[in-house]
Parts: structure tokens; C-alpha cells; sequence
């Protein structure tokens, strides 16, 4: 079935598309103290919460992106009943072809969970790093390991073992590059469960008010087994957290 058909039945619960909390997301915002309109790009912003509380809190000007055109709509109406005169466009397309006007022209760069765009963490840092002024910040999220993962886990959940590093690997990565590590935001137990249930949740949902979708037998087999492998094994394995790097600003 069409991949963002199967996030979009998933994920119709969610205000936040990833194991994070609103209330640690308004935390982000406001630890930015972004200038007034600030330039911006959100890649992967799914419905565009982040994107719009950045506008409600600063009057940011920029771009939402996201492959989804499911999540691009919604984040189209979510900014027409919130923040409709903000200057703020949502487009669909591969975050990885996106480039600015000019290099290190914006206030802030984020890819909030979807590192794959561009091959993996330290590769996103990379792209984000090449779109920030100096002193810019650069905010992405990414999951890790909490402990070795069980080889069961990783067979049943589709991920290697070296798709992901530790939360310390994810932090050296940016410093690595040149980054200043200013803040994380580690997600709980509870933000995962409440990530987790809400996608069982839209998908019984979904199940009773489309019981004629060709589709939904898949839909219900595939989060079954996500189900079972979250439960077994990755509420004890999985971390996530939100890294606010700052690029180095200019001597």
C-alpha cells in the first residue's frame, strides 16, 4: 500500500508526529528566543505543529517540507485556523533536494525524525549545518539505543544495529562538526507509549470506520507486529531525544 496512506491512518491522533510530548515540544520553542521574523525551514515537518508555534512565538518566516501529501494538507489547515497571515509556506517534496537561497542565510534548520532524508545523523547535521547563519541552531531528532537491542528485535523491527548510535554518539556527532551542544530534550517512557498507543489507537479507529479499505488488513497486520516488537522489546530498548545545536558563530 502507498507508504504515507499507511502514516497518515497511523498518525491521524497525533499533534506531534514523533515520541515527543507537547509540552517538551513548547519547551523547544521557547528555549529558541528566535529574532523577530526569524528565517526558518522545517524538513519532515510532518503537520506542521513545530513550524507554526515557531510563527505564533515569533512571527517566523520560512518553509515547511514533507514528501507526505497527507501531512502537508494538514499542516496547510492547521495553519490556516491558527496562524493563516504568518509567512509561512508547506510544500511536498524530498526534504534532501531542498537547498536555500543562499548557504547560511537561515535562523534555524531542523529535521525532527527523519534522518534517512540524507543518509543518516551525522549526514543531517551536515546538510543543516551548510543552511544556518553563524550562531544559527540546527535542532534535529533522533532515536538510539538505551541498551544492546535483542538480535529478535532488530529482525522483527527491520533496523541494524548500526542504523543507530547511543545518546552520547548523537550528541558527539554534532560537536564533531563544529556544533555547540546547547540542550536535549529526552523523550520518556510515557511521551513513547503515548506515541505508540495513539498509532494502535487511529488504526481500531480507522479499522471500524473503513471496514471496506483494501488496504486495511495490511495496516492492521503491520502495527500488530510494531505492536508486539514495542512492547517485548522496544519501550526498554528505544530513546529518543531532541538535540538543539547551535552553529559556531563567526570570529
Amino acid at each position: 500500500m502507498d507508504t504515507w496512506k499507511f502514516y497518515d491512518i497511523t498518525h491521524r491522533e497525533h499533534v506531534v508526529c514523533n515520541p515527543t510530548s507537547e509540552e517538551k515540544l513548547a519547551r523547544l520553542v521557547e528555549l529558541l528566543r528566535l529574532p523577530t521574523n526569524a528565517q526558518v525551514v522545517d524538513i519532515a515537518c510532518g503537520k506542521g505543529e513545530f513550524l507554526i508555534r515557531l510563527a505564533e512565538a515569533y512571527g517566523a518566516h520560512g518553509l515547511g517540507i514533507d514528501i507526505s501529501p497527507f501531512h502537508i494538507a494538514d499542516a496547510e489547515r492547521r495553519l490556516k485556523a491558527r496562524a493563516s497571515s504568518a509567512g509561512i509556506t508547506f510544500t511536498q517534496m524530498d526534504g534532501a533536494d531542498f537547498r536555500p537561497d543562499e548557504r547560511h542565510s537561515l535562523d534555524l534548520a531542523s529535521c525532527i525524525g527523519a534522518s534517512w532524508i540524507f543518509g543518516g545523523h551525522a549526514d543531517t547535521l551536515d546538510a543543516l549545518i551548510d543552511m544556518v547563519k553563524p550562531g544559527g541552531w540546527v535542532i534535529v531528532g533522533e532515536p538510539y539505543w538505551l541498551q544492546e537491542p535483542p538480535e529478535d528485535y532488530l529482525e522483527a523491527s527491520g533496523v541494524a544495529r548500526e542504523d543507530l548510535g547511543s545518546h552520547f554518539s548523537n550528541a558527539e556527532a554534532g560537536e564533531r562538526l563544529g556544533l555547540n551542544l546547547v540542550h536535549t530534550i529526552v523523550s520518556s517512557r510515557d511521551d513513547w507509549d503515548r506515541y505508540e498507543g495513539l498509532q494502535w489507537y487511529a488504526t481500531e479507529e480507522y479499522a471500524r470506520s473503513h471496514p471496506d479499505d483494501p488496504d486495511l488488513a495490511e495496516v492492521v497486520e503491520r502495527v500488530s507486529k510494531a505492536r508486539a516488537a514495542y512492547l517485548r522489546w522496544g519501550r526498554d530498548t528505544l530513546g529518543w531525544a531532541i538535540y538543539m545545536f547551535r552553529s559556531r558563530s563567526a570570529a
